[in-house]
């Protein structure tokens, strides 16, 4: 090919190129080196080609081939380096700045530009890989091409200002040649920038920058920096790189300060020179000024490592060791990684401030600190320094050791000898200590540390060594002198001061100088302050106490908030001081001084609840002490908790006879025994009159010149005047009482007891003869004598007393005029009988008034006096501006209360009644007592609105009887109040407690002359007497005195009737017959007659002596209620109902009871009853119902709703336990029975534990059996309670709670049983008797037929013929020869057994059930049908509703399990329809609903009769349907639908289902239907 050829394929390829084809480009290429083997262009073709191909190899191959051709050719190279530019290879990378380089030579003679750009690029690349000083040949050879080339200062100047930026990073780490670069770029950019100007200072800037890097350029440094200072002499960075520099270098010359002072007059607050002063300053040890200005200046520059370093060491020197380990760790955190020796010397400083500081918390923190020095171990200070630790951890030996150690290694160590003194001294070994101090004084004279040592060593030796003046003395002052800034030296100069010299002036002076060295030190500034308070200077004492708590953080400084506390806790600045030791407690909660004195200012405050914690914290932390526990028992005393305080004192006097305490515990007592006698408590207040004279008997003994003393033991006799006689008993020592033996304790009468309180007031009034209170005192004491001896009718003595009273309260007033109590008590001693001063006594009670306007006692009693004088109107305006000043104040309302019955007020007994409210007074109690008892007797007013509100509303006879058994506790000798008492008690049906009282009654009129009282009284009391049994009593009592009047003739009647001498009864009721005088007393009488001639057999006569008894003009309901219930016990419905229309009659539909009238409890008994013998049982429940409706406020009709719904209509048993609910809430009395009623509903409705666990039967039972422990009906029902919750937990599969309670529960019944009496025992046995097929039934149940058939064998053993039990015993071997021969028939005689055991219990329903059920599971249905039929006919006969109920499905379901079992015969299914429609007969049944259903399911599933039916029960349940009857017509509603394929309500009853929680059901529908 010729070169034409060759130029034609070069310029076919370059086209091929151009056009994008790069493989016929290499075609035409190869064709050319075909030829021509050495062609450049071919080669670079090559290369663009095979790169566009993404083929780097051999691009990369032909670009070296063309460049070793020809190497001064441009084109390859351009080529070579596009292509490493390209693939960003690492190979690559590296031959690409040779490229560059050799693209910059071929540039620089033909195209600068090109030159400046590949240049660049080469920098680019270096700066990458951080080639620094390629960057500066490059470009400086960049720059020497320019200035070649003669371009134009601003176009030199920005390219000697790039090579700055490039040279900048990594400044340090760049080699000198670099470095000199970069400092002659820097040089040649501010050569060519005009000064001054912006970029010119900015240039500068940055060149001083760079120059401080670089610790060899000081020279450089301070040449710059001079330069622009000369420059810009306002500009402080110069100073500031230079403060800096010379701070960092630790070269503090004079050079350096002046710039210091330079840059401080441009910046007055400039770190660099704040720390380079501060540097300086540590240099010349001005170590305050060296502290001042390094915080300063760290503030503003915390980088500093050298600032902090110096400022750890200020403060080390200075002793404030805990900033100084701050300062170091600060200065750690700052301090770079690679600055090993840096690091070193804060981590020594810091161990060294850490130990020094002597906190036993930074102790470990210390070792640590030592593990991260670096040969620490060869360093005698940081071996002492470990010693030391050693010592303050109490590791004696470990230091000595050390110590020893030190010694050895390092004999001219004086560190060893400190350390070795160090550890003698903790040891106590004094004299070896002085040794080692000694040596190593002498190793290091100059040591203020050793001279403090060795000061402190001897004024720890003892009084010798501190008198010397040579020893501790001159060494401390020598310690002061060597080292100025140790606070403990002159701490402990002020010791010396204080205690040998006596000199607190230059004391005070040291202890301040020790405190403000160290602001810690509590000791010194506690004892400055003391000092400072000794002297009277209050001012400094407060000024030194404020500074340290201004500073002080939370929980610290308690000495100086204690002391400041107490400062004003003694101006009585209260709040302030608690302030004060509140903090003082957050620095020590367990200090119990400080605790003390926080209760005083909380006492001085009045917050007593908050000083009585503080005191009682106080004797928490201090048992011992005596103070606290004082102080705790006078603020309860305070408070008036007079029991909790007189058990805080009783605390002291068990240790020590303390007579504050002795007092506070007399007066405590006293305190309790007035509130006894408020609250007629008589026999607990002469235990506290008894033991408040021991305790104050004890103090009189310790003290007996304290007056107060004696005049407490006066009131405690004094006060025994109030207790009844037979009660005031009281032993009191025989030293005090005078009598002999003087050591023991003698019992002492109320007489003697006063006796004893005159002389105690006397010996106080010989210790205080002008204390007004006392003569008072002494008064009202004579006073008392004088009451108890009027009753004695000792006429003189009672005369010369009340004269002495007279007179001692006279000199009272005198004493004392001002005082209104003394006026008062002059005036009720003046109007008292035998004085009868009523002149005086108005004087004295208007001057009372006078002194104390709301002066509710001298009202009263002026009231009294105008009472007493008959003077109605000013009595009544005198009680009235009492009642205005205290409405609380019962003598006031007992003086109303009188006026209103003297002048015959209805409200009289409301006033009387308001009285016993108030308080309890001897005058209101029986007033009160008095009318109840009125108004009960009086029967004619029991319709009243006055009656239903005085005495029902209001409670009255609960409220009477509580008030006077009050009283007869305190007056025993007023018989009106024991037959008032007996009344009431009798009322309540308290009668053991009324026989007591009529009985106490008689004793006291028997020696009386009140001839009808006694009669009266005797009445009652026989009357009593028979109502507790006692009937023989009864007749005696009857007939102490001739009967002649009605009411002796009947009690007797009665008395003889009870005890069983009916012959006897009927003659007294003749008798009493013959004297009734009118025809209502006849009627009572024939009344009683006829109960009588009933009980003798004698119907017909009962029953004519009742008709008799109708027949009369004033017929009484009590012979209607005695015909209509003979007829119900005859069972003679016709008679029953005639009786009881005339008793409504008669009645007129009120609800009262006696008189003409019937109570609505008994009418509607009566008609219920009426309604069961009629058989209309689901009437019985309605009646009761609408009479509650009628009276929703009686509670005994609630009750017996909650009675009867049970045993007539079950179903409603839920409403039967709320009715029972409401009789308990309504009434105690009713609601203690109603309260088992409404279990024994709840058991009806199913409700367990499993339901609910707070609302079930079984609660509401136990709730019952504990309010009435002795009816055995309640532990009955408990037993079945516990059967329900046994069979519910069986029903759930779950383990049965109670098991085994069956023979303790029957043992419990049986034991009750025994303890009835006679007429109540055929009901007890019947219990009994249904409590023990309970218990069976239970045993039954948990398959326990050894304890069951132990228990029929019991009973048949004191019962041999017992035919119930005989049965149950029949059953249990059944029932064990079924689970013993399983699938196995029972013989026919075994059979017939059983069915003769059942006929001979021809009242038990349950039984035929039982047989029935065993034919049943015999496979006998047709003998089965005959048993339920004969429980049916059973039920009718018995009229048992439920039974029968019970019967009918029990029937239904039989026949209906033949039906579905596809038993031959159409009987059965006739059979289902009679039982259930007869079931339903008798009331609304959803089981009998649902059997129906079933058995139309049965005869024809798919019918739409059986849909209808099964739909009525699953959607159109009524709210009483059990849900087991909802599930069960679901799940065959289920199956009817599926028979169906009715996939819509198939849904809607599963839903019903899922929200009804049915799983049964929805577990089966996923069976049936799996798709779904």
């Amino acid at each position: 090919m010729s070169s034409k050829e060759v130029k034609a394929a070069l310029k076919s390829a370059r086209e091929a190129i151009k056009n994008k084809e790069y493989k016929e480009a290499l075609k035409h290429c190869k064709n050319v080196l075909k030829l021509e083997k050495s062609n450049y262009n071919a080669w670079v073709f090559i290369g663009v080609a095979a790169g566009e191909l993404e083929q780097p190899e051999q691009a990369q191959a032909a670009y070296r081939k063309a460049t070793e051709l020809e190497p001064e050719q441009l084109l390859a190279w351009q080529g070579l380096a596009n292509l490493y530019e390209k693939n960003n290879q690492t190979d690559d990378k590296s031959e690409l700045p040779a490229v560059y380089q050799k693209l910059i030579t071929l540039y620089e003679s033909s195209d600068k530009v090109k030159c400046q750009e590949v240049s660049r690029k080469l920098v680019d690349l270096h700066l990458q890989e951080k080639d620094y000083l390629q960057v500066a040949r490059v470009w400086g050879r960049l720059i020497q091409l320019q200035e070649e080339g003669g371009v134009e200062g601003a176009e030199l100047l920005q390219l000697w200002r790039e090579m700055t930026h490039f040279l900048q990073d990594g400044l340090e780490e760049q080699d000198n040649e670099t470095q000199q670069h970069l400092i002659t770029a820097y040089e040649k950019a501010i050569a060519l920038t005009t000064a001054p100007c912006e970029d010119h200072k900015k240039l500068s800037m940055d060149f001083i920058t760079c120059l401080a890097k670089l610790p060899h350029e000081e020279a450089k440094l301070k040449e710059v920096c001079e330069a622009m200072l000369s420059t810009y002499p306002s500009q402080p960075f110069p100073l500031e790189v230079l403060c800096s520099h010379y701070t960092q270098s630790g070269n503090c010359s004079e050079e350096a300060v002046e710039y210091c002072r330079r840059l401080l007059e441009l910046d007055a607050g400039s770190a660099a020179a704040l720390l380079g002063l501060g540097v300086k300053a540590v240099e010349d040890r001005k170590y305050e000024d060296a502290i001042k200005h390094l915080s300063q200046g760290l503030k503003k520059m915390p980088s500093s490592l050298a600032g902090w370093h110096s400022l750890a060491q200020a403060q080390l020197k200075m002793h404030k060791y805990t900033d100084s380990a701050k300062a170091c760790s600060q200065g750690l955190r700052v301090c770079k990684d690679n600055d090993t020796e840096s690091r070193e010397r804060l981590q020594k400083l810091r161990m060294e401030s850490l130990v020094r500081s002597g906190a036993e918390t930074t102790l470990d923190e210390a070792l640590d600190t030592l593990t991260q020095i670096s040969d620490s171990s060869n360093s005698p200070a940081l071996m002492s320094l470990k010693g030391r630790i050693y010592l303050q951890k109490g590791q004696i030996d470990q230091a000595l050791e050390l110590s020893s150690e030190l010694e050895a290694s390092h004999p001219d160590s004086a560190e060893a000898l400190i350390l070795k003194g160090l550890a003698h001294q903790a040891q106590d070994q004094f004299q070896q200590a002085e040794e080692s101090f000694q040596k190593a004084l002498s190793l290091s004279p100059e040591s203020g540390e050793l001279y403090f040592l060795l000061g402190r060593l001897y004024w720890l030796m003892g009084d010798e060594t501190r008198q010397d003046r040579n020893k501790a003395h001159t060494h401390l002052l020598k310690a002061a002198k060597l080292d100025p800034h140790l606070g403990s030296v002159f701490r402990h100069l002020g010791h010396y001061y204080r205690e040998v010299a006596r000199d607190p002036g230059r004391a005070r002076g040291c202890y301040k100088r020790a405190f403000e060295m160290d602001g810690s030190d509590g000791e010194a500034g506690a004892a400055a302050v003391d000092i400072s308070m000794e002297q009277g200077d209050m001012d400094s004492a407060l000024a030194i106490l404020t500074s340290v708590t201004d500073r002080a953080t939370p929980g610290s400084a308690k000495w100086a908030w204690m002391r400041r506390g107490l400062y004003y806790l003694k101006i009585s600045q209260h709040q302030q001081a608690i302030t004060d030791l509140q903090a003082a407690l957050r620095a020590d909660p367990c200090d119990w001084v400080c605790w003390e004195c926080l209760g005083e200012a909380y006492l001085h405050r009045h917050s007593f609840t908050a000083a009585l914690k503080a005191f009682t914290k106080a004797h928490q932390l201090q048992p011992l002490s005596i103070y606290s526990l004082y102080q705790v028992a006078a603020i309860r005393q305070t408070l008036g908790k007079f029991k909790e305080a007189a058990g805080e004192y009783l605390k002291i006097v068990q240790r020590e006879d303390y007579v504050p305490a002795l007092k506070g515990l007399g007066e405590c007592l006293l305190a309790l025994a007035r509130c006894a006698l408020e609250d007629y408590l008589d026999g607990r207040a002469v235990d506290f009159i008894e033991s408040a004279i021991k305790y104050l008997f004890r103090g009189v003994q310790r003290r007996p010149d304290l007056s107060c003393l004696w005049k407490l033991l006066g009131d405690a006799c004094s006060l025994s005047g109030t207790v009844a006689p037979e009660r005031a008993r009281v032993l009191v020592p025989g030293a005090l009482s005078g009598h002999s033996p003087p050591d023991q304790n003698h019992s002492l009468d109320r007489s003697t007891l006063l006796t004893l309180g005159e002389r105690c007031y006397g010996r106080a009034l010989k210790l205080m003869p002008e204390a007004a209170s006392l003569w008072c005192d002494l008064g009202v004491n004579y006073y008392r004598q004088c009451q108890k001896l009027s009753l004695s009718q000792d006429q003189d003595n009672n005369q010369i007393l009340l004269e002495k009273a007279l007179q001692c309260i006279k000199k009272a007033v005198m004493l004392d005029s001002a005082n209104h109590s003394y006026w008062n008590a002059l005036g009720v001693v003046a109007m008292a009988p035998g004085a009868e001063n009523f002149a005086l006594a108005q004087h004295s009670f208007i001057k009372s008034v006078k002194a104390e306007p709301n002066n509710v006692a001298a009202w009263t009693n002026l009231g009294v006096l105008y009472l007493k004088q008959g003077n109605i109107e000013l009595s009544h305006e005198a009680f009235k501006i009492a009642q205005s000043l205290e409405p609380l104040y019962v003598n006031c309302w007992i003086g109303q209360a009188l006026i209103a019955e003297m002048v015959g007020s209805y409200d009289t007994m409301d006033l009387f009644r308001h009285t016993t409210e108030l308080n309890t007074h001897t005058e209101g109690v029986k007033g009160y007592g008095h009318w109840v008892c009125s108004t009960l007797l009086d029967k004619s007013n029991r319709d009243s609105e006055l009656y239903r509100y005085n005495i029902l509303q209001m409670n009255a006879v609960s409220a009477a009887h509580t008030a006077l058994c009050k009283y007869t506790e305190r007056i025993q000798t007023d018989s009106s109040a024991f037959v008032m008492l007996g009344y009431l008690n009798e009322h309540l049906q308290l009668k053991r407690q009324a026989t007591v009282a009529y009985k106490r009654a008689v004793e006291l009129l028997e020696s009386s002359p009140h001839v009808e009282e006694l009669r009266f009284a005797l009445r009652n009391y026989g009357r009593s007497l028979c109502n507790t049994g006692q009937c023989e009593e009864a007749i005696r009592v009857y007939s102490s005195t001739p009967p002649e009047e009605l009411q002796d003739l009947a009690g007797l009647a009665l008395a003889y009737f009870r005890a069983g001498l009916l012959q006897e009864s009927l003659a007294a009721y003749e008798k009493a017959l013959a004297v009734a005088s009118t025809e209502r007393e006849r009627a009572y009488i024939l009344t009683a007659l006829a109960l009588l001639q009933h009980r003798l057999g004698s119907m017909d006569t009962a029953k004519t002596l009742l008709f008799k008894c109708s027949l009369l003009k004033e017929p009484i309901s009590e012979s209607l209620l005695c015909l209509c219930a003979l007829g119900l016990v005859q069972g003679d419905a016709t008679l029953a109902t005639a009786a009881l229309s005339e008793l409504l009659k008669l009645s007129g539909g009120s609800g009262v009871a006696g008189g003409s009238g019937v109570a609505v409890e008994q009418r509607c008994l009566l008609t219920c009853a009426l309604l069961a013998l009629q058989g209309h049982f689901s009437a019985v429940p309605r009646e009761v119902a609408r009479a509650v409706h009628s009276n929703p406020g009686n509670a005994t009709l609630w009750a017996l709703l909650s009675r009867l719904v049970p045993q007539y209509d079950p179903r409603k048993a839920s409403g039967g336990a709320v009715a029972g609910s409401v009789a308990c809430l309504s009434s105690m009395t009713q609601g203690k029975r109603a309260l088992l009623c409404s279990g024994l509903n709840q058991l009806a409705a199913g409700r367990h534990s499993g339901e609910n666990s707070s609302r079930n039967a079984l609660k509401t039972i136990q709730r019952a059996v504990l309010l009435c422990p002795d009816d055995m009906a309640a532990w009955a029902g408990l037993m079945a309670a516990c059967y329900a919750e046994n069979t519910a937990c069986a029903l759930s599969d779950s383990a049965p709670l109670r098991q085994g309670l069956e023979c303790p529960l029957m043992s419990a019944i049986a034991e009750k049983a025994q303890a009835v009496g006679p007429e109540e025992r055929p009901l007890a046995h019947a219990v009994e008797g249904w409590a023990l097929q309970q218990a069976l039934s239970g045993l039954r149940q948990a398959t326990h037929y050894d304890q069951a058939q132990a228990l029929c064998t019991q009973v048949l053993s004191v019962s041999p013929e017992h035919p119930a039990v005989l049965l149950q015993l029949k059953q249990l071997q059944c029932e064990r020869l079924l689970q013993e021969q399983a699938g196995t028939a029972l013989p026919v005689p075994v059979l017939e057994q059983l069915s003769a055991a059942v006929m001979a219990n021809p009242t038990s329903v349950s039984a035929w059930h039982w047989l029935a059920g065993l034919y049943e599971s015999q496979g006998l249905l047709a003998q089965a049908s005959v048993a339920y039929r004969q429980s049916l006919q059973l039920c009718s006969q018995l009229g048992q509703y439920s039974g029968k109920m019970g019967s009918l499905l029990r029937l239904a379901l039989l026949a209906l399990s033949a039906c579905m079992a596809k038993v031959p015969g159409s009987d059965w299914q006739s059979l289902v329809l009679e039982a259930t429609t007869e079931a339903l007969k008798l009331g609304p049944s959803p089981v009998a609903l649902l059997i129906q259903a079933l058995l139309q399911f049965s005869i024809k599933m798919g019918a739409r009769d059986t849909r209808r039916l099964l739909e009525r029960l699953v959607y159109y349940a009524s709210f009483e349907q059990p849900e087991t009857v909802t599930s069960v017509a679901r799940w065959y509603l289920l199956r009817h639908l599926h028979s169906k394929d009715d996939l819509e309500l198939m849904d809607k009853l599963v839903e019903d289902a899922t929200v009804a929680g049915d799983s049964r059901l929805l577990q089966f529908h996923k069976q049936i239907c799996p798709s779904a």
